[in-house]
């Protein structure tokens, strides 16, 4: 079983939401020993290009057709990036709410990795999701307390836009853990932090992690090659 674990802060040791993916990571490793947990710091990841030749690609997979000889190499790398990401049977995505929504680097790799044929496939001209069997935790830090009956609830773009998207491709075993608020003082802080741990323990311990791997035709167009 293994975890892909999506880092999109660029603080390192002195993020918060790093300390809690770490404590749910943790325990997750305890109840499973044999569990391959891989990281992918995107602030120090190169990324394909979504644009140029990529853009002319996804949208000529779009309308069913075969990806240009002359694009090919260049779409591999999306293709790459793909793959690593359908390896995992659970994800982890660590992200601190910026601008009430997620950090530059976490959308783009979002709009790298979702693409027609891979992600998701058009049915009838109906958008259908073709990642199953995986689960999906995020944990996020915020700056304020964005919860329901909240006056800032409205202005949460994060976790609706995250449970979107994913969702559109298949992925609709998510679990949340928001830790806020985080800019309050020290004490709510420390308070925050706290509970949140203590649900990813309870996350780790009483959630069935064990799940099947989805294997994937490949896109139209175009022979799927391993990593």
């Amino acid at each position: 079983m293994k975890v892909l674990h999506i880092i999109a802060t660029p603080r390192k040791h002195e993020s918060h939401t790093l300390q809690v993916a770490h404590a749910f990571l943790g325990r997750l490793h305890n109840r499973y020993p044999d569990l391959l947990i891989e990281e992918m710091d995107l602030f120090d990841r190169d990324l394909p290009s979504v644009a140029g030749d990529n853009i002319e690609s996804k949208y000529t997979l779009m309308v069913g057709q075969r990806i240009d000889k002359r694009h090919q190499e260049s779409w591999r790398h999306i293709e790459l990036l793909i793959e690593h990401f359908l390896s995992a049977d659970i994800y982890l995505i660590s992200s601190p709410m910026w601008n009430f929504s997620i950090p530059y680097p976490l959308k783009y790799y979002i709009d790298a990795i979702v693409q027609p044929g891979y992600l998701f496939r058009v049915e009838q001209g109906h958008a259908v999701g073709t990642v199953h069997g995986k689960k999906m935790v995020c944990i996020t830090s915020r700056g304020s307390d964005y919860s329901e009956n909240t006056p800032l609830h409205e202005f949460d773009f994060q976790e609706p836009y995250l449970r979107a998207i994913f969702g559109f491709v298949g992925i609709t075993d998510i679990q949340f853990v928001n830790v806020q608020p985080m800019d309050w003082g020290l004490e709510l802080r420390e308070m925050a932090t706290t509970k949140a741990i203590e649900t990813v323990y309870a996350l780790a311990t009483n959630i069935d992690w064990n799940g099947v791997k989805t294997e994937l035709p490949p896109p139209p167009g175009l022979e799927s090659r391993p990593i």
